[in-house]
């Protein structure tokens, strides 16, 4: 096995995947913190900061395939210059909100910054990763990611403190555009094309391939339709969690803005822990098993039936610190599930990786614009914080059945004959 260099081309692209997924969360979840600052500032209820939450994944949603697509067909480097430009503009501009039009008009541009950003990181990880390190470079990648999510409710709460939440965006805007002008000067969209790249890392890195035909748009859909239900399923938690665990124990056990933020963030960093062993379980069975149906779809249903379980106890006690233990327990599982579902794209469409990732991603996004809406519909309604968890166990138990029609062992054909199989193949090259 060859060493590790952090500082080889291929570990640098790693990283600065690892600090664009950061820095991505860190701007989609700032706000849920912020909310103590602006709801009350602008007079919101909590349905209304439900919408502002959800706001930015109306454009995500319509931009995850399109993304994939022009990520696909323009390459990584130049969506990604431009979609970084973008949503750190709307980081800003969300600080310069009046009121909840505005908020809104900021969130939504977010959204669109924000769409082919995903996509565009598996388009360029199907070239810059060996195949036997998918899993791993997805899963460490989304820990980074959910590092963001952990370290926002602190980090934003003592900006809150010091100066204000408007000056917490302008902050996180800053910090976007810098990560933009270094990926501009670090990255080249093939690996032949870098000047530091050497023989043994062009030796285990994928062949290069010609660019993509036009997509068979319905076929890849139709193929990807059982991937993306399966994500609709997770990103339904993925999304209450984001959104409302800061406001849960706010309000729910009436803690200060400062306790709430470390229990916040203790859940959070749960998930970096799933997202990171995730990634490295997968490869691994992978690697033992030489089956992508038992590292993708079993692993995935086995962790969607963990994080049910973990909830469960939410609907029956009503303890600061079994609600902790058991919402920490969920995020850790839910989050074990991203490494073997972002390498599936990978696994079944490599030439397409970008479009296909943007298909699947589609179900997160649409989950991003229901759950926050309607987990604040029903806190409004019933007045209970625990309810929203409930729809979270029904769609992993939805999930933990589905997860089997993804078949990540049958790679995506472009030309079959009349009466032909695709043939059956491991991972894709």
């Amino acid at each position: 096995m060859k060493r590790f260099r952090v500082t080889s081309p291929t570990s640098i692209v790693l990283i600065m995947l690892c600090i664009m997924y950061f820095i991505t969360y860190l701007d989609r979840v700032n706000v849920s913190t912020a909310a103590a600052g602006f709801g009350k500032e602008f007079q919101l209820s909590h349905t209304e900061v439900g919408l502002v939450f959800s706001a930015f994944a109306y454009p995500y949603l319509v931009f995850q395939i399109v993304g994939g697509w022009v990520s696909d067909r323009f390459g990584a480097k130049r969506t990604l210059i431009a979609c970084g430009a973008i949503w750190a503009l709307a980081t800003l501009l969300t600080g310069f909100a009046g009121g909840l039009t505005s908020l809104l008009a900021a969130r939504l541009l977010l959204g669109f910054g924000e769409g082919a950003t995903f996509p565009a990181a598996t388009a360029a990880m199907s070239r810059w990763v060996a195949k036997e390190r998918r899993g791993f470079a997805q899963g460490i990648t989304h820990a980074a990611a959910r590092i963001g999510n952990a370290i926002a409710p602190g980090a934003i709460v003592l900006v809150m403190a010091t100066w204000g939440w408007r000056e917490s965006f302008y902050i996180c805007g800053a910090i976007s555009l810098l990560w933009v002008i270094v990926w501009a000067v670090t990255f080249t969209e093939y690996p032949k094309d870098h000047p530091r790249i050497t023989t043994d890392e062009l030796d285990v890195l994928p062949a290069p391939k010609p660019k993509a035909a036009d997509v068979p748009w319905r076929r890849l859909f139709k193929r990807m339709t059982p991937v993306t239900i399966v994500y609709f399923c997770y990103g339904w938690t993925l999304w209450l969690f984001l959104s409302w665990i800061p406001q849960y124990f706010l309000h729910s056990y009436q803690l200060d803005l400062k306790k709430s933020a470390v229990f916040a963030s203790a859940v959070f960093f749960a998930g970096v822990l799933g997202d990171t062993l995730g990634g490295v379980v997968t490869d691994r069975l992978f690697e033992r098993t030489r089956s992508l149906k038992r590292a993708r779809s079993w692993m995935v249903s086995i962790c969607m039936l963990l994080t049910l379980l973990s909830l469960v106890p939410l609907m029956f006690v009503h303890n600061l610190y079994v609600s902790m233990v058991c919402l920490a327990g969920g995020f850790f599982f839910a989050e074990m599930t991203i490494g073997p579902m972002w390498a599936i794209p990978m696994d079944i469409a490599p030439q397409y990786s970008g479009t296909a990732s943007g298909m699947m991603n589609t179900g997160s996004a649409l989950a991003a614009i229901i759950s926050p809406v309607f987990s604040g519909f029903l806190i409004d309604t019933f007045g209970s914080w625990e309810l929203p968890f409930a729809g979270s166990m029904l769609l992993m138990a939805i999930g933990v059945v589905l997860a089997f029609r993804m078949q990540p062992d049958s790679r995506f054909e472009l030309d079959v004959p009349p009466g032909a199989h695709p043939p059956v193949t491991g991972v894709g090259a």
